[in-house]
C-alpha cells in the first residue's frame, strides 16, 4: 500500500511544500523569483533589516515574491534579543505578517545563535502574539527550553549559515526529532540535494536553504533539484529503510535452487 503522508502544518497552517526558500544573495530579484517557482515551495523568508517595508512605492524584492507564497519576515542581523523583537515588532506593525523566523545571532564570526538571548526574545514574542519559528543550534536542551517558550517550531541549524557543509551532527537531529513536540525544521548549512534529503529522512518536518540555491552555477536547476530532494527524503522517511548491517545479505532467496 502506498505511503499517506501527513499535511505539513505549523501554528494551524498548511502547506503544500515542506521546503522553505530565502530571498537573498540571487544575482537578481528574476532570478529569484524563477527559482522559486522551480523550487515549488509556498514559504519564503525574508530579513527585515534588508528590504524597505515602510515605503513600498519604490521597487523592493517583495515585488518579485509570488502572490502564493507565504512571506516569512526574519530578524537576521539582531544580536541582542531586544533588537530582535524590535524587529519581528516593526515587520508586523508594517503589514508582513505575526509569523517571524527569530534569529538572534552570538557571534559574528560563526553566525551561532545565542540560545539565552533566543529563548528570552521568544518567550516576549509570543505573548505578544507571534508565530515564532526560532533559528537555534542542534542542541536538543535548546529546542526543548523553546518549546516550552510556545515556539510553533524549532529550527535547528545542521552546519553553520551559508557553509554548505551538509549536516553535521546527524545523531542529534535524530534525538531532536524524537522529542520534539512540533515540527522540526533543518535550517541553515545545506550545500546540495543530498542534503536536502538527508534532511527529510531523519525525519525532519521540513528544510529551509537559501544559500544552497541562490549561490549555485544555475540556482533555477538547482532549486528544482531542491524539491525533488525533499520530496525524495519525506517519501524514504515515511517508507522505512532497511536496518543497517555489517555483513552482506542476498537479495535473491536460497531456498529452491537448482542444485539445493
Amino acid at each position: 500500500m502506498h505511503v499517506i503522508d501527513a499535511p505539513f502544518v505549523i501554528a494551524g497552517r498548511t502547506f503544500r511544500s515542506r521546503l522553505i526558500i530565502g530571498t537573498g544573495k540571487y544575482v537578481s530579484h528574476a532570478v529569484m523569483a524563477q527559482a522559486h517557482a522551480a523550487s515549488g515551495a509556498d514559504m519564503a523568508t525574508v530579513a527585515v533589516r534588508r528590504v524597505n517595508i515602510s515605503d513600498r512605492s519604490s521597487e523592493s524584492l517583495l515585488d518579485y515574491i509570488a502572490s502564493d507564497i507565504f512571506v516569512l519576515p526574519n530578524t537576521a542581523g539582531c544580536y541582542t534579543a531586544d533588537d530582535a523583537v524590535r524587529t519581528a515588532r516593526l515587520a508586523r506593525e508594517a503589514g508582513l505578517s505575526n509569523w517571524v523566523k527569530l534569529e538572534v545571532i552570538g557571534d559574528e564570526r560563526t553566525l551561532f545563535p545565542d540560545n539565552e538571548a533566543l529563548i528570552a526574545a521568544t518567550r516576549i514574542l509570543v505573548k505578544e502574539g507571534f508565530v515564532v519559528l526560532p533559528y537555534t543550534n542542534d542542541d536538543p536542551i535548546a529546542c526543548r527550553k523553546l518549546e516550552d517558550a510556545g515556539a510553533a517550531a524549532v529550527m535547528p541549524l545542521g552546519a553553520p549559515i551559508g557553509s554548505g557543509l551538509g549536516i553535521q551532527n546527524v545523531n542529534t537531529l535524530r534525538i531532536i526529532r524524537e522529542f520534539s513536540r512540533v515540527p522540526l525544521i533543518v535550517d541553515a548549512g545545506v550545500g546540495t540535494a543530498s542534503d536536502a534529503a538527508l534532511a527529510l529522512e531523519l525525519g525532519a518536518d521540513g528544510v529551509l536553504m537559501n544559500s544552497a540555491i541562490a549561490g549555485a552555477q544555475d540556482p533555477v536547476a538547482m532549486a528544482e533539484a531542491m524539491k525533488h530532494a525533499v520530496l525524495a527524503g519525506r517519501l524514504a522517511y515515511l517508507s522505512g529503510r532497511i536496518p543497517r548491517k555489517m555483513y552482506a545479505t542476498a537479495s535473491s532467496p536460497t531456498e529452491g535452487l537448482v542444485g539445493r
